[in-house]
């Protein structure tokens, strides 16, 4: 049983980690999508992992985003949620193909969330997902999503338990 009462489910804050959401829905009364791999027209209704305004040196010549430089991000807000969960140390050893469906220009907000979608003994795997908001309008375009595995790893750089 999760920590808030659901099997299969870990809440901590607003961030809603692991298992499937049931029928009876998440005890915050969202239900999680099933298609969530498919291109959703909203963003998760929750607060972000990490929020950040992409900046002129983040771009190509063109004004275009760098793709490694949102990966970066994507990263990072997942290393944050790995950490918090395993409570200690977690490393990225893997992360699928991500395909791009829309640009993200500078100026724009970038909003990247995650979910914890399968724990192992060692490992995490979390669905991250970052979407775009130009800076002066209130409609978002999801622009990228990914999964990335962590390892958690004890003081000597060795995977380590996750309890």
């Amino acid at each position: 049983m999760g920590l808030s009462g659901w099997p299969g489910e870990y809440l901590a804050g607003d961030l809603y980690i692991g298992g499937d959401r049931g029928a009876a829905g998440h005890p915050s009364g969202r239900a999680r999508d099933p298609r969530r791999d498919e291109v959703s027209e909203t963003p998760p209704d929750r607060a972000p992992a990490l929020r950040v305004t992409t900046m002129p040196a983040d771009a190509n010549a063109y004004g275009d985003i760098f793709g490694g430089w949102l990966m970066s991000q994507m990263d990072m807000a997942a290393g944050l949620v790995a950490a918090r969960f395993s409570k200690g140390r977690a490393v990225t050893v893997a992360m699928d193909g991500m395909q791009f469906h829309a640009p993200v220009a500078v100026g724009d907000e970038v909003s990247v969330f995650c979910d914890i979608v399968k724990v192992g003994r060692t490992s995490m795997t979390i669905a991250v997902e970052a979407w775009r908001r130009d800076r002066h309008q209130e409609e978002q375009c999801r622009v990228t999503q990914a999964r990335f595995v962590f390892v958690a790893i004890d003081e000597h750089k060795r995977p380590r338990v996750i309890g």
